[in-house]
């Protein structure tokens, strides 16, 4: 049974906890202060909590498909060549982006089950995550993925016009299933999911996108 509780009240990530210590601090001088200041820190606070919030996700049953790393809005249905950070050259591969207003969750999932091989940091300007130019100028972290076929595919974390943080749960080698958590951005961001060749997007530009949970693409086209 599903109640009310569960509904709005959604558990928060740990990389939150700090901040909202943070924003309940700085909420109580200012009730000193003037009480209407004390109050929109308290609504900050609220709103803290939520950016953080790190609700179940539940991959559905459609072997083949790559998911959403990000929620938010589909923003971009393009080609790229992947992050030179990488090396792997310059060729064009499919590239589908979901852009994440500070309202959406942060918290970043597998679009597939994968071996993380590479990790690649770079850093750069925090224009804002929904411009194009933000993939190529802005913060970002890529993870190369290895498919059980072998196949590879990136997922790279952008930062946005507010975000200053870009956090990355895991580490080279590890094994991840598909819709498990590997990481975060803070505040505003983008993440860019660039796919193996004959994947056929089943999204269009606009559409929301959750973690975990919504397909972006067939790999088997």
């Amino acid at each position: 049974m599903v109640s009310l509780k569960s509904t709005v009240i959604k558990p928060m990530h740990p990389e939150g906890r700090r901040f909202v210590a943070i924003f309940a601090a700085a909420s109580l001088p200012l009730f000193l202060l003037w009480q209407p200041l004390g109050w929109i820190g308290v609504g900050l606070t609220v709103w803290c909590y939520y950016f953080f919030r790190d609700p179940e996700r539940f991959p559905p049953d459609l072997p083949g498909h790559v998911f959403s790393a990000a929620d938010g809005v589909v923003s971009a249905i393009d080609t790229a060549p992947p992050p030179p950070e990488l090396d792997l050259g310059d060729v064009p591969l499919l590239r589908i982006s979901v852009f994440m207003s500070v309202f959406d969750v942060h918290v970043n999932r597998m679009p597939v089950a994968a071996v993380v091989r590479r990790i690649a940091y770079r850093p750069g300007a925090f224009v804002s995550a929904s411009l194009d130019k933000a993939s190529e100028d802005n913060e970002r972290s890529s993870l190369l993925l290895e498919l059980p076929d072998g196949r590879k595919m990136i997922v790279t974390q952008i930062a946005g016009l507010v975000a200053r943080r870009i956090v990355t749960f895991v580490g080279e080698g590890m094994s991840l299933e598909q819709g498990e958590r590997f990481g975060l951005i803070r505040f505003g961001s983008r993440v860019d999911h660039y796919l193996p060749e004959g994947s056929r997007p089943v999204v269009r530009v606009g559409q929301r996108a959750v973690a975990g949970e919504t397909p972006l693409a067939n790999l088997e086209g």
